[in-house]
């Protein structure tokens, strides 16, 4: 075996083993077999949180999802990137024809067929996300979901070997030096802190030898921030939501109806060009972005409607609206989530499948709508100057 994908540490009379791994390959796979049936540890630690942990063992999960309740709890946007990342990885398994993060579950059977501890040792991804969305300006996160999008479509391939020599520290550094270059912001929350995460759970892990299955970007990091003590309470809170966004979510409706309602005063008929072109502007634009998503006319219809009234009320989204109408004339089947997976490989399955295709609806109708209320309320500003 390639005794460079291993690193052993020895910690506080305790055996720390950890191996390094690709994701994507059915060597990682063998290798974490292999080491755990020889070392027989008393606990298998794996990069998992409860939650993927599910997903992993039931890989039918998709098969419940209620779409409705996924647009009432707005996690439409959510679920639709954490579709576009899986389908990342998706593609390359069934390029090696292995499954997707079949290493941690070697990992997890291993640990039941040698009856060591299978420990969850991985923060919960809804945290992940959240510090790593909080710590990303409009900026920033229009580069990473653009970055994501592309990524799923991109029709490069890899060659095993090259996912092999991922493994290898100095190739790790320098893909982590470009990966910071690009998104300086996330490397904290997705690397750093969830070593400091990892760390912790591995040498807290009961028994005197632990096996560690982890990706092989998290290795060198876990072997610095092992020898320190790290609060996991702390690395698993969300970050308080600022009040500003709600200040502004409240303000901007009320001064717009502010301000048309004086200049229908003013001049009744400039009132009413203000409210024709308010409408105009984010019914259409909300529209438009419900039929890019091909969603249904009804749903096209319904986004036109709702947008210039959603728009002055920030705890309602006319994606919502016209989401809701395209599941309930177009309501996904078992059928689409059982295809879910290979349809998610292109663009012309990601639009057609019935699931992704109420989730398009659902965050295109939300960015129509938002530059029609931007462009739109420039547009009653302007009437109103006009009038004063």
């Amino acid at each position: 075996m390639p005794e460079e994908n291993i690193t052993r540490i020895s910690l506080n009379g305790k055996e720390l083993i950890l191996i390094g791994t690709a994701h994507v390959s059915r060597q990682s796979a063998e290798e974490v077999k292999e080491v755990i049936e020889r070392e027989r540890p008393d606990s298998v630690c794996i990069e998992l949180d409860e939650q993927r942990y599910q997903s992993v063992m039931d890989s039918n999960k998709w098969k419940e999802t209620d779409i409705f309740k996924v647009i009432k709890d707005k996690k439409a946007t959510l679920l639709l990137m954490n579709l576009a990342v899986s389908s990342f990885q998706n593609r390359l398994a069934k390029q090696f024809d292995i499954k997707p993060g079949q290493e941690m579950i070697q990992g997890i059977e291993s640990a039941k067929e040698t009856g060591a501890n299978l420990v969850l040792a991985d923060r919960n991804i809804q945290v992940t996300f959240s510090r790593i969305w909080g710590n990303l300006g409009f900026s920033g996160k229009s580069q990473l979901l653009s970055a994501i999008f592309l990524s799923i479509f991109s029709k490069e391939t890899i060659s095993e070997d090259e996912l092999e020599k991922m493994k290898t520290q100095d190739t790790l550094n320098a893909a982590l030096a470009e990966f910071t270059e690009a998104f300086p912001k996330l490397k904290k929350p997705l690397i750093d802190e969830r070593d400091q995460y990892l760390a912790q759970k591995i040498k807290d892990a009961p028994g005197n030898k632990i096996v560690a299955v982890l990706g092989a970007a998290h290795v060198p990091g876990i072997t610095k921030e092992i020898h320190k003590e790290h609060d996991l309470e702390a690395l698993s809170q969300t970050p308080p939501k600022s009040i500003v966004p709600k200040i502004l979510g409240w303000a901007i409706p009320l001064l717009i109806v502010a301000v048309m309602v004086y200049t229908f005063i003013a001049n009744p008929t400039a009132g009413f060009d203000q409210a024709l072109a308010w409408i105009l502007w984010t019914g259409s634009l909300a529209a438009i972005g419900a039929a890019v998503a091909l969603g249904h006319p009804l749903a096209v219809l319904s986004a036109f409607v709702a947008a210039p009234f959603t728009a002055l009320h920030p705890l309602i989204a006319a994606g919502w609206v016209s989401g809701i109408v395209q599941a309930y004339i177009r309501k996904p089947n078992i059928g689409d989530f059982e295809t879910l997976s290979e349809d998610v490989f292109s663009i012309k399955g990601f639009w057609n499948n019935k699931v992704t295709r109420v989730l398009l609806v659902v965050v295109l109708t939300n960015l129509g709508g938002s530059l029609g209320t931007f462009i739109g309320g420039a547009d009653v500003i302007r009437t109103f100057l006009n009038n004063l």
